[in-house]
């Protein structure tokens, strides 16, 4: 008798224990730390206090998260959890994965937008982007619905596929830091007309403006030491 209660006692201990890890499993899945009036957000420095915008649930692509960002999205320069403020400097690779956002407003202080983060956002047709990002990831824009968009000083490239895609793009302006030009970074920017190159530009990658049909003039400087294979096929 006695041995079959410490059967029995042994049995729920494991079970607790299995669901304790369970919970905790599903805890730590999760790709943010804490979520303040309906934006996710992970803490990339608990010494300097600093987030990163983020996406919920335990991927991007999670079906009880995807597409909760919707309509007009304004991302605060600082937010409060715990009793604790904490700078808002970055936003995370896929965090507006193919999300219906129609405008955003990144604050001053961000200093980084991930890969693909605005990936297939197609009704996003306004976005504002401060002097303070200095790079922009691969895929970043990537079939996005903007129609045109100023990239401010103190970026020095564009990602690969940043602009991918893009088909009512219609202006862009490339600043005087630009060093180089990702790969198909305007690759189907059916909408495109004109651009000028900075003479900071060292590169301009592979099929970067391939199938840019709208695309009537270019200004090159003399900086450009290499055009990539295919750069502007099928502008006609």
């Amino acid at each position: 008798m006695v041995l079959r209660l410490f059967h029995i006692k042994d049995f729920k201990m494991k079970r607790l224990t299995l669901l304790f890890l369970l919970c905790v499993a599903t805890i730590s899945s999760w790709a943010h730390d804490f979520k303040v009036d309906g934006i996710y957000y992970n803490i990339t420095s608990s010494t300097d206090l600093t987030v990163a915008v983020t996406y919920g649930g335990s991927s991007y692509n999670d079906y009880d998260y995807i597409n909760e960002y919707r309509g007009a999205v304004e991302i605060p320069s600082s937010v409060t959890s715990n009793n604790k403020t904490y700078s808002v400097t970055s936003i995370e690779d896929y965090t507006f994965y193919e999300c219906s956002i129609t405008s955003i407003n990144i604050p001053e202080g961000v200093t980084s937008i991930g890969e693909s983060v605005f990936y297939g956002c197609n009704k996003l047709t306004s976005i504002n982007i401060p002097k303070s990002v200095t790079s922009i990831g691969k895929l970043a824009f990537y079939y996005s619905g903007i129609t045109s968009i100023t990239i401010p000083e103190g970026v020095t490239s564009i990602g690969d596929y940043a602009f991918h895609n893009c088909k009512n793009l219609v202006s862009i302006n490339v600043p005087r830091s630009m060093i180089s030009i990702g790969k198909s970074a305007f690759y189907g920017c059916k909408s495109l007309t004109s651009i000028n190159i900075p003479g900071s530009v060292t590169s301009i990658g592979d099929d970067t403006f391939h199938n840019c049909s709208s695309l009537a003039s270019i200004t090159i400087s003399n900086s450009v030491t290499s055009i990539g294979n295919h750069a502007f096929s099928g502008c006609i």
